[in-house]
């Protein structure tokens, strides 16, 4: 699928895109949401600072999207159009198909100097990665080799790593397994959530990006190998991953709850409904329980305290959780002071992992 820009053609000769007045650099942006448009507005905004011009964009068909399940175009596709920069959506690049043939002549057309890649979705076969000169560049939201895969981010958080980062890879065959060209790291509040830790990313991406771009020659030349052996997958999130255990630490819950927000969200059930856990407190280790996981202990003005897993087996007692906000089935986000005055939730009730 092929959406241009009005002022653009993309049937066009090959001399149609010559511009014998500029030696700047052709690049192909391909990525598809907000994460991928932060990088795409910043290089727009310094096409000339760089030297470079953007010639296409590169993202995801559209989808059907809310209520009406209407057609939704990507963020990406929504700046790209609004700086008439034409956009390309298709569905392959595998050689295997008419589409994919021709999704690899429309690119080669755009004469690209290098492509650059952040969270597009879609598969760039090695036919494609070698198409643009200086080959393709992936903007990867993890300190490589910690996270390869999709999701980098809210498995850093749920791995309780300190730090994390953006890595500006030259893309190869495998998954996020190509060289690094240059690296900054971000540390990890303790408040952050996979939605503050997305938007860091996304900007610390964005300037990493034009950082490399301004030597792009020197950077290449510098690459460095990644260690293999420090690989680990970043696993696509699944819904199913929000379901509390109770069993387990209140350290890991409390990752569980900061790392899957605003999606897939932390769950749990009360009589049989389902209970978004949506905020805690940082797990204070001196408060401690003998009552079963899952138990509320106290409903609090100030937090909604339950029940945990012991951290190791040699420990007498179990862990606490100090939720400060939830969401029962069919209401409105309350916080614990809210709870606390309704009758929703009582000391003793029992958070349980699943449906009985």
């Amino acid at each position: 699928m092929t959406t241009t820009a009005p002022t653009f053609d993309t049937s066009n000769s090959l001399t149609d895109y010559d511009n014998p007045t500029t030696n700047r650099l052709r690049v192909v942006f391909a990525g598809t949401p907000e994460f991928a448009a932060i990088s795409l507005k910043s290089l727009i905004k310094q096409q000339e600072a760089l030297n470079i011009e953007i010639v296409a964009v590169y993202t995801q068909p559209d989808r059907k999207a809310g209520r009406g399940q209407k057609l939704s175009a990507s963020a990406v596709k929504e700046v790209a159009l609004a700086h008439d920069i034409a956009v390309e959506q298709p569905v392959t690049f595998k050689k295997s198909s008419a589409e994919g043939l021709a999704a690899r002549q429309t690119l080669r057309t755009y004469q690209p100097d290098v492509m650059i890649v952040a969270a597009y979705g879609l598969i760039l076969p090695i036919g494609v990665l070698e198409t643009p000169t200086h080959g393709c560049l992936n903007i990867h939201a993890s300190l490589l080799p910690r996270w390869r895969g999709a999701a980098p981010i809210h498995r850093a958080l749920l791995a309780g790593d300190d730090e994390t980062g953006i890595t500006i890879m030259q893309m190869d065959k495998g998954l996020d397994t190509g060289d690094m060209l240059y690296k900054v790291s971000e540390s990890i509040s303790f408040d952050d959530t996979a939605a503050s830790l997305h938007d860091k990313m996304a900007a610390l991406g964005a300037t990493a990006i034009s950082t490399v771009l301004k030597d792009l020659a020197a950077y290449q030349a510098q690459a460095i190998a990644q260690d293999d052996s420090q690989a680990n997958y970043a696993e696509k999130l699944v819904k199913t991953e929000g379901e509390v255990d109770w069993s387990q630490p209140a350290a890991a819950i409390e990752r569980q709850i900061r790392g899957l927000t605003p999606w897939p969200g932390a769950y749990t059930f009360l009589a049989g409904q389902r209970v978004k856990v949506l905020a805690s407190l940082p797990v204070n280790t001196s408060q401690q329980t003998n009552e079963p996981a899952g138990t509320v202990i106290s409903v609090g003005r100030k937090a909604i305290l339950v029940a945990c897993g012991k951290e190791s087996d040699a420990e007498s007692s179990a862990t606490t959780l100090a939720i400060t906000h939830l969401q029962f089935a069919g209401g409105k986000p309350m916080t614990a002071e809210q709870v606390c005055h309704g009758n929703q939730l009582n000391d003793g009730d029992q958070f349980t992992s699943e449906t009985k």
